[in-house]
């Protein structure tokens, strides 16, 4: 243990609890769940040492990022172990980071009106909130994405009913998380499945790797089957044009 007073300081509870701005009712459940270490005892007293606080940080950068405790908990078992953290969290960082870079868009109820002139009611933004499309904080709406904003107008000025775009994007979001869980359950068979087979550094490069490709098969899968269609239904107006 080393001399320096800093390093070997020891807190009770409510000290530690007072360190971290983690309450005391928190730390007991921690200790339940097995996140946290029991403490050395001395007699009734509780003493927390510095590897406590350092891990209670690392439970709170952990729950900061989206980790539910159970996640945490696998991952702290992971360290301990003798696995890389860093390379733990490195599988994680590629596994989780999100896969579109969209901009939000925040504007007030009355100016999202004006972009859908008299198709905005209560109804359309129960919809759209219920797609995960649109957030509401009192008068305030933020739109997920400019870019489906900006296609969801068009649409709507070209002649299509809000009402209908809504049900389309419904109709969209089905196929794509269908489309999705394929991905998903493929990478999880056969690479991550393979997690005690190779190097978790290499995991991530693999994982990393094959985003891309994921997205590129989504997206020219969908512009190939919009080729057809859309030439199919121009054959079928240019038959009924020729034949009137």
């Amino acid at each position: 243990m080393s001399d320096d007073p800093a390093e070997s300081r020891e807190y009770r509870i409510g000290e530690l609890a007072a360190a971290t701005g983690v309450p005391v009712r928190t730390l007991r459940y921690y200790q339940e769940r097995k996140l946290l270490p029991p403490p050395r005892r001395v007699g009734r007293i509780g003493l927390y040492s510095e590897d406590h606080l350092a891990r209670l940080r690392m439970i709170g950068s952990l729950l900061d990022r989206g980790h539910t405790l159970e996640g945490i908990r696998e991952l702290l078992s992971a360290w301990e172990q003798g696995r890389d953290i860093g390379a733990v969290l490195g599988v994680e960082k590629a596994v989780t980071t999100p896969w579109s870079h969209e901009t939000p868009v925040t504007m007030s109820l009355g100016e999202l009106a004006e972009l859908f002139p008299g198709e905005v009611d209560q109804e359309s933004l129960k919809q759209a909130v219920e797609l995960g499309i649109l957030q509401m904080d009192g008068d305030q709406v933020t739109h997920w994405s400019r870019r489906q904003l900006d296609a969801s107008v068009a649409l709507v000025r070209a002649g299509v009913p809000l009402a209908e775009v809504l049900a389309a994007g419904r109709q969209v979001q089905r196929g794509l998380d269908e489309l999705a869980a394929v991905f998903v359950e493929m990478i999880t068979t056969h690479v991550v499945g393979r997690i005690h087979d190779q190097d978790l550094d290499e995991l991530t490069r693999t994982l990393a790797e094959l985003r891309p490709g994921a997205q590129v098969a989504v997206e020219a899968g969908f512009a190939r089957a919009m080729d057809r269609r859309v030439r199919a239904e121009i054959d079928k107006v240019l038959g009924r044009l020729t034949s009137s």
